[in-house]
């Protein structure tokens, strides 16, 4: 390590405890998509003393934290917090209302991304990048509660469900050259380096619509709703064998609404559904299949049936893991286990970061000092200091070697990547998504 570099590790670890208390905090207050004032008033407090420049409010609760006034000619690296929990009502931190709870370890992203803005706001080190860091604290990377987010699209406030991929529809993402991510990971490795590829999904919200009468006196004239999308997820679980092995087909839904009283014909039944696959072709095919088997429930008691599909996320197209966050994290933790991504490996998961991958470079890490499954109520914090003070060094660090030297590093990475969209031609897919699937979903 060069001076600059053993500067953004001391300066880090003088706010150690700075950087723990506030991972600390806001993983005892979690806060849904769309929903995260709280959290995001808690980082742009130390955003603002730590960035020459602040957007805020962006895809309702996003955060850009420039760290010098900005400059169209220069080259920008974001690194990446995420806002949101998810909901894991029986964790012992979960928020006892809402059920949300930091059991994806989105905490330890905003603890590396503040970490960071220590470090590098440092006066010799900020004169030493050749290029603009940008602090990006996003909302709503969980794609859950979708009724609520098609009830923001109705008012306008949002478009997408996805928070990257709402301000990359806003254009919050238009001055951004490459994004470094990160995630928590409680297999057992103290830090693994690069990504892997990853379903991606359509989600659905289905509404039967029977009828209403008393259910022991009259139930024959009623039409049970709830009868009727038994029927139809009973209808998924026998298109299972039609999916093949190698597209990683998943398809999972919850009933939000399920009938009122006991003594009633249930008229009414609402379901949230992902469709995933890891292509969009396979993607399509099980949409398809999905609305069939749902459509055959109403059918076969008369219901009536709306299904709303929406664009999810799109597959992550995963870079070769980044040399630069390899040596660091080996420098960091020169004892540690340290890992490079299986490059055979594929998660069913899903992640906004996929949007993302399709249009600019996206390095991606992960760090341990966490145990549990994801999204569980095992999940836990257990080494401070990896799963906080080592993220905070790697993204710092990755940016001061992305953007020292002229910015060679960063260049050599922006001009070498090939985007699957444009900016502008992922807002069309996005827009155009109807058009795209309408012989899919609809007259069947």
């Amino acid at each position: 390590m060069n001076e600059i570099e053993k500067k953004i590790i001391d300066i880090i670890d003088k706010n150690r405890d700075k950087i723990i208390a506030f991972a600390t905090d806001i993983y005892k207050h979690p806060e849904l998509g769309y929903k995260e004032k709280r959290t995001s008033e808690k980082v742009l407090k130390i955003l603002k003393e730590n960035s020459e420049e602040i957007e805020t409010n962006l895809a309702i609760t996003g955060i850009k934290g420039y760290l010098k006034r900005k400059n169209s000619e220069e080259i920008k690296v974001a690194l990446i917090g995420e806002l949101d929990a998810v909901v894991s009502p029986d964790n012992p931190f979960a928020d006892k209302k809402t059920g949300a709870c930091h059991a994806c370890g989105h905490h330890t992203q905003l603890a590396g991304i503040i970490g960071a803005a220590f470090a590098l706001s440092d006066d010799e080190i900020k004169n030493s990048l050749d290029g603009n860091v940008v602090f990006f604290a996003v909302p709503a990377e969980e794609y859950g509660e979708v009724e609520f987010k098609l009830s923001l699209k109705e008012r306008n406030l949002i478009k997408y469900g996805g928070g990257k991929s709402e301000l990359i529809r806003i254009g919050a993402f238009n001055d951004i050259d490459l994004s470094v991510v990160h995630h928590s990971d409680p297999t057992g490795a103290d830090i693994v380096v690069g990504d892997s590829t990853s379903n991606g999904f359509v989600s659905k919200v289905t509404k039967y619509k029977g009828k209403a009468s008393h259910a022991a006196g009259t139930p024959h004239l009623g039409i049970n709703a709830v009868n009727a999308s038994s029927l139809g997820l009973n209808a998924i679980a026998y298109q299972r064998e039609t999916f093949k092995d190698e597209d990683s087909v998943r398809v999972h839904s919850i009933i939000t609404k399920g009938g009122g009283l006991v003594n009633v014909i249930p008229d009414e039944v609402v379901i949230e559904s992902l469709v995933r696959a890891k292509n969009v072709e396979a993607i399509r095919d099980a949409s398809r299949k999905v609305d069939r088997a749902f459509k055959s429930g109403a059918l076969a008691v008369g219901a009536e049936i709306e299904i709303i599909t929406a664009p999810g996320y799109l597959p992550v197209v995963p870079l070769r893991p980044s040399k630069e966050i390899l040596e660091i994290a080996h420098e960091i933790l020169p004892n540690g286990r340290v890992e490079e991504v299986d490059p055979n490996k594929h998660t069913a998961g899903s992640s906004d970061v996929g949007d993302l991958t399709h249009i600019m470079p996206v390095l991606k890490f992960t760090t341990g000092g966490v145990e549990g499954g994801l999204h569980s109520e095992y999940f836990k914090v257990v080494n401070d200091e990896i799963a906080y003070i080592a993220t905070a060094k790697i993204m710092a660090l990755t940016a001061y070697r992305l953007l020292k030297e002229k910015a060679k590093e960063a260049k050599k990475i922006k001009e070498g990547f090939k985007p699957k969209f444009t900016i502008d031609e992922y807002k069309e897919y996005m827009d155009n998504f109807d058009e795209i699937f309408k012989g899919d979903y609809k007259n069947e």
